[in-house]
């Protein structure tokens, strides 16, 4: 029977998404849970605050914001930057310093490409990771991948179904029955989406669990939000929407555009 093999189909495929899906769960809460204890003595600095909420790219910005509020670095409104110090503090700023290149000026954009890809926080993802506050390369999409797959295992069973249901084959199984047998597959990816939703711990794309609540013990304890600490924290977690000063929002909007000079 034709539409017996197009049932067969149905399963395996609901059945390989659900399977994924669960896997990935059982995976990532089991990281969850050893990470549970993870970090807790860890005091996160603002480099490590702006890679797990916003990824390399925002620990470049945090950077050139920390160094232009020191008057260290300049960042015109044109989408400049240019060096006023040249003797960078830390490995980041030395970074952000030896991209802009030995003229002592270049534009943002590539600054902030190439300070984001340095070996500098190349090194603090890599201790992020190991500490448990930052989410691996490989698993930052696994639970999202795998809701994925079975959205897309619904609707396959959805359309193996209607194809069952359409298809003018000789059959003694009266339709109403055979669509009841396709609710069956449809039935499982639904409800394991619905589970999904309700259990699966929201992951951020860079913070672990354990990463995402020191991220949110560091917003709650931060000082003055006008003082020089709070302001970078805000930087550092929220991203360029934090900055204040209309000159330098104006000096990041022209970070993603090409350079036509």
């Amino acid at each position: 029977m034709f539409w017996l093999l197009l049932l067969l189909l149905a399963w395996a495929v609901a059945g390989t998404a659900c399977t994924r899906l669960c896997l990935a769960a059982v995976h990532a809460a089991a990281v969850d849970r050893q990470d549970a204890t993870t970090g807790r003595e860890h005091d996160l600095t603002l480099y490590e605050a702006a890679f797990l909420s916003g990824g390399p790219a925002r620990v470049a910005d945090l950077t050139m914001v920390s160094m232009a509020r020191q008057r260290r670095l300049l960042l015109a409104h044109t989408g400049w930057a240019t060096v006023v110090d040249p003797r960078g503090r830390d490995e980041m700023e030395r970074s952000v310093i030896g991209a802009i290149g030995p003229e002592g000026q270049s534009r943002i954009g590539p600054v902030r490409s190439a300070a984001a890809g340095a070996e500098a926080v190349r090194s603090l993802a890599d201790s992020l990771v190991r500490a448990g506050l930052a989410v691996p390369d490989g698993a930052r999409t696994t639970v999202a991948a795998g809701v994925r797959q079975v959205r897309a295992a619904a609707l396959a069973v959805l359309a193996l179904g209607a194809t069952a249901l359409l298809t003018p084959a000789p059959t003694q199984m009266p339709r109403e029955l055979v669509a009841l047998w396709f609710a069956l597959p449809l039935a499982l990816t639904l409800s394991c989406l619905a589970i999904a939703r309700v259990e699966v711990h929201p992951y951020s794309r860079w913070a672990s669990p354990a990463g995402q609540r020191l991220l949110g013990a560091l917003t709650r304890r931060t000082g003055d939000p006008a003082g020089d600490r709070g302001y970078l924290t805000s930087v550092a977690v929220r991203g360029i929407r934090a900055i204040g000063e209309p000159e330098l929002r104006a000096a990041f909007a022209h970070r993603d555009q090409p350079c036509r000079d």
